[in-house]
C-alpha cells in the first residue's frame, strides 16, 4: 500500500467532502480521508493505483486536485518543486480565482459591496425612492448577481453536471430565483411602473406578487456570503499558521566542513547524513545531529515549548530547527530531510488534522443528505403556502428563505476547524496529538497510569547519599575525609563498569572533585556488583543493605555497600530522582477528575516511596514488561477508561492496549509509535497540558457541532413559516460559518501549565 496526499481546490461544504471521498473510494482498494479546513485528502491505495487515477477521480467529482509536494525534500530537484508549491497551507481555493484573469475574492467582495449598499438603501428607504429608482437598482444589482455570485453559480453548475448538490447549489438557486422573480415583476408585472415604492420589512410582505422585487435580497445575500467566505478563508489560513510556522523553522542554508577543514555554504537539501556542519551563536541548527566539538546552550522552545535552554557539549544530541544561543558548535548530521524530528512532528500534526473522529463521520453522513433535503423542503414550503394563502409572494419568499438559510458549510467546518487549530497549538506547546480519535478518547478517560522510570522520574541514576557504615543519612554522612576516600576508591573501581549505578557513583565523585586512582584485577560479580584492587586494597562493591545501617531515609534509593578487604566500610545510595514537576502535575490531574496510578517493574519498596511522595494511592510494582498490558486490560474490564503514560520499549504494549496512550518524546521510537499523544518537552507537566488541550478542543468541537445543528433545526422552520426575509436569512447563514471558525480560533489562546 502507498500513501498520497492531495491538495484539492473548490470544496465549500461537507457535501463536497463527501463527494470527493466517495469518488476516490470507488477505486479498488482505496481509502480516503478528506478535510475541508485544510483542503487536503490523505489517500491510502495499492501501488497499482497511480496518482493520475486519484486526480482523475477528484476531477470526476467536479473539483481540482494535485499531489501535495513533500514538505521536507531531500534532493535539490525536490526542493525546487517544493519551493514552487510552498504556499500549500495558504493557497486560495478555486472559488477565489474563478473568473478569467484571476479576480480575487477580496476584489469581488469590495466591488459587490460598493454596488450593494445603494441597492439596499434605495430599496429600504422610501424617502430615497425617486421615479424609476427600481431600474437603477436593477442595473446595479445585476453585476452583483452574475459577477459577484459567479463563484457560487460556477460551483453549483459543475456539481450539477456531475449529479451533485452542495451548499453552492442552495445559494445559487436562492439568488437566481430572487433575481428572476424581480426581472419578471419589472418587465411583465407592476414593479416597473413609475411611482412604485418599496419599504423595509423584517418579514415577507403578502402584497401584489408581480409588484414586489427581491433585487436587494439577491444583492445583499451575495455580498454577505462573500464577506462570510472571505472571513472564513482568512481565518482558515490563520488556523493553519501554527503548523506553517513549524514547517518554516528549519534553516535554508548550512555551512559544512569538509575533511580537509575547508568550509562552504550549501542548501539544506544537499546536506547528507554524516556531514559535519557549523552552528554559530544565534543560528538555527540545520538538522538533527550529534555535537562533535564545542559547547553551548540550545533554545528548544520552538520544538518542545520548554523555555529554559539546554546545555550541550561533545557527544550530546541536538535537534534541527532549535537555536544555538551562545557557543560555536560543530555537529555531525544523523538525520536529514523527512527523517528529522521536525519532519516527523509535522507529519504527525498533518495526519491529525486530516483524520476524522466518529463525531465527524456522523456530521458527514448528515451533510451528504442535507442539500437534497433542503431543496425538497423549499419546494414543499412553496406548495403549502400556495395552498394555504394563495399568495405567490408569500410562497416564493418563504421558499427562497429556506434555500438561503440552510448551511451545511457550518456542519462541514465544525470539527475539522477545531482539530486544525487545537493540534497546531499543541505542536507549539510540545504536545503532538496523533488524531481526532485521541481528542475524543481524552474526554472519556478517568484513570491515568504512569510508568515510573523516565516518566515520573528523570531516568538517570544519581548519587543521592553516601557515608561510612554506622552513619545515618542526613546526619553528616559523607562529610569526613575517610568517607571521601571511600567514595574515591569505589568510583575508581566503578569507572571500569558501564552499569548505571556505577556511572552514578563516578559522576558523584567527579561532582565532589575527587581524583580517581589506578585499579588492577578488576572483575565483575554477575548479578552482585564489581571488584577491584585500589592501592593494594581489595574493594568489593555489591548491592544490598549495609549491616550497620538501614538508611531508611533513602527509601526510594538503591543501596550498595563497599567492602574493603572483606570488611563493610561504606554505603552509597543511588536513585532515579522524581521529576521536579511531578507532584504538581499529579495534583492537577486529580483536579481534572483523573485517578493516577503507578505501574512499574521496580521493587515494591521503591514504588511505594515514589507513590507516597507524589500522593498516588494505587501502586502496581514488580510488574514484568509483558504484564503491563495485562494490568491495563484488567482495569478496562473493571470499567475504567485508561490513559497510559510511558517512555520505554517495555511500555509499548501497554500504551497500545490503553484507551489513550501518551508517550514521552524523550522515550523510544517504539513507545512513540504505539501512543496516541506524544510529549516533546521534558517533565510530566506536559501530560496535564495534553489532557487540558484535548478537552478544550473536544469541547470546542462539540460546541461547533451543536451550533451548526441547532442553527439549522431552528432557522429552517422559521424560514418555511415565512418569518424570515431572504436578505436576513442570507446574513444568518453567513454568520453561522463565521461563528464556527471564530469559535475554533479561541484555541489559539490556550496556555500551558507553568
Amino acid at each position: 500500500m502507498s500513501e498520497t496526499e492531495l491538495s484539492i481546490e473548490g470544496m465549500t461544504c461537507a457535501s463536497c467532502v463527501a463527494r470527493v471521498e466517495k469518488n476516490l473510494q470507488k477505486l479498488d482498494g482505496v481509502s480516503a480521508l478528506v478535510n475541508l479546513a485544510t483542503e487536503k485528502a490523505h489517500v491510502e491505495h495499492p501501488s497499482s493505483v497511480t496518482d493520475d487515477q486519484l486526480i482523475a477521480a477528484v476531477e470526476a467529482a467536479g473539483y481540482h486536485a494535485k499531489v501535495a509536494e513533500p514538505k521536507f525534500a531531500k534532493s535539490s530537484h525536490e526542493h525546487a518543486v517544493h519551493e514552487a508549491d510552498k504556499n500549500a497551507f495558504s493557497h486560495t481555493s478555486a472559488h477565489d480565482h474563478s473568473m478569467p484573469g484571476g479576480t480575487s475574492l477580496k476584489n469581488r467582495l469590495l466591488i459587490s459591496a460598493v454596488l450593494t449598499v445603494p441597492v439596499f438603501l434605495l430599496s429600504m428607504i422610501p424617502a430615497l425612492q425617486f421615479t424609476y429608482w427600481q431600474w437603477l437598482v436593477f442595473a446595479m444589482a445585476s453585476p452583483v448577481v452574475f459577477w459577484g455570485a459567479y463563484p457560487f453559480h460556477r460551483a453549483a453548475a459543475i456539481n450539477l453536471r456531475h449529479g451533485n448538490t452542495t451548499m453552492d447549489t442552495l445559494i445559487s438557486m436562492g439568488v437566481l430565483a430572487a433575481y428572476i422573480w424581480s426581472v419578471v415583476a419589472l418587465f411583465f408585472g407592476h414593479a416597473g411602473m413609475p411611482g412604485m415604492t418599496h419599504e423595509f420589512t423584517w418579514f415577507t410582505d403578502p402584497g401584489d406578487a408581480l409588484g414586489q422585487i427581491y433585487l436587494e435580497s439577491a444583492a445583499v445575500v451575495t455580498t454577505v456570503l462573500l464577506l462570510g467566505r472571505y472571513i472564513e478563508e482568512r481565518s482558515k489560513k490563520s488556523a493553519g499558521a501554527a503548523l506553517k510556522a513549524l514547517l518554516e523553522l528549519g534553516a535554508k542554508d548550512v555551512t559544512v566542513r569538509a575533511a580537509d577543514g575547508t568550509e562552504r555554504v550549501i542548501h539544506i537539501s544537499e546536506l547528507n547524513v554524516g556531514d559535519e556542519f557549523l552552528a554559530r551563536p544565534g543560528e538555527s541548527i540545520a538538522t538533527d545531529g550529534v555535537v562533535v566539538s564545542g559547547a553551548s546552550a540550545i533554545d528548544e522552545s520552538t520544538m518542545t515549548g520548554e523555555s529554559v535552554p539546554r546545555e550541550v557539549g561533545e557527544g550530546d544530541e541536538v535537534t534541527g530547527a532549535t537555536v544555538n544561543t551562545s557557543g560555536f558548535l560543530v555537529i555531525r548530521a544523523t538525520r536529514v530531510g523527512a527523517d528529522t524530528q521536525l519532519a516527523r512532528i509535522a507529519k504527525l500534526v498533518e495526519m491529525a488534522q486530516v483524520g476524522k473522529s466518529s463525531t465527524q463521520r456522523l456530521a458527514d453522513r448528515v451533510s451528504a443528505i442535507f442539500v437534497p433535503a433542503v431543496i425538497v423542503i423549499a419546494l414543499g414550503t412553496f406548495l403549502v403556502w400556495m395552498l394555504v394563502s394563495g399568495s405567490v409572494t408569500l410562497a416564493f419568499s418563504a421558499a427562497i428563505a429556506v434555500l438561503i438559510i440552510a448551511c451545511p458549510c457550518a456542519l462541514g467546518l465544525a470539527i475539522p476547524m477545531a482539530i486544525l487549530v487545537g493540534t497546531g497549538r499543541g505542536a507549539q506547546l510540545g504536545v503532538l496529538i496523533r488524531g481526532p480519535e485521541a481528542l475524543e478518547l481524552s474526554g472519556r478517560v478517568n484513570t491515568i497510569v504512569f510508568d515510573k522510570t523516565g516518566t515520573l522520574t528523570e531516568g538517570n541514576m544519581q548519587l543521592v547519599g553516601f557515608g561510612l557504615v554506622g552513619e545515618r543519612a542526613g546526619e553528616g554522612a559523607g562529610e569526613s575525609a575517610e568517607a571521601m576516600d571511600a567514595l574515591s576508591a569505589v568510583a575508581s573501581v566503578e569507572h571500569a563498569s558501564e552499569h548505571p549505578i556505577g556511572e552514578a557513583i563516578v559522576r558523584g565523585a567527579e561532582h565532589h572533585g575527587l581524583a580517581l586512582s589506578q585499579v588492577t584485577e578488576v572483575s565483575n560479580l554477575p548479578g552482585q556488583g564489581i571488584r577491584g584492587t585500589v592501592g593494594g586494597v581489595v574493594v568489593t562493591v555489591r548491592r544490598g543493605e549495609p549491616a550497620a545501617d538501614s538508611a531508611a531515609e533513602l527509601a526510594t534509593s538503591t543501596i550498595v555497600v563497599a567492602e574493603f578487604d572483606g570488611i563493610e566500610r561504606a554505603w552509597f545510595a543511588v536513585s532515579d530522582v522524581v521529576r521536579p514537576d511531578a507532584a504538581k502535575a499529579i495534583a492537577r490531574l486529580k483536579e481534572l477528575k483523573l485517578m493516577p496510578m503507578l505501574l512499574t517493574g521496580d521493587s515494591q519498596r521503591v514504588a511505594d516511596a515514589v507513590a507516597a511522595e507524589l500522593a498516588i494511592d494505587d501502586v502496581f510494582a514488580q510488574v514484568l514488561p509483558e504484564q503491563k498490558a495485562t494490568r491495563i486490560a484488567e482495569l478496562q474490564r473493571a470499567g475504567s477508561r485508561v490513559a497510559m503514560v510511558g517512555d520505554g520499549v517495555n511500555d509499548a504494549a501497554a500504551l497500545a492496549t490503553a484507551d489513550l496512550g501518551i508517550s514521552m518524546g524523550s522515550g523510544t521510537s517504539v513507545a512513540i509509535e504505539a501512543s496516541d499523544i506524544t510529549l516533546m518537552r521534558p517533565g510530566i507537566g506536559a501530560v496535564v497540558d495534553a489532557v487540558r488541550l484535548s478537552r478544550f478542543t473536544l469541547h470546542t468541537m462539540y460546541g461547533n457541532l451543536f451550533w451548526a445543528f441547532i442553527y439549522n433545526v431552528l432557522m429552517i422552520p422559521l424560514a418555511a413559516l415565512g418569518l424570515l426575509n431572504p436578505m436576513f436569512a442570507g446574513a444568518a447563514m453567513a454568520f453561522s460559518s463565521v461563528f464556527v471558525v471564530l469559535n475554533s480560533l479561541r484555541l489559539r489562546a490556550f496556555r500551558g501549565e507553568k
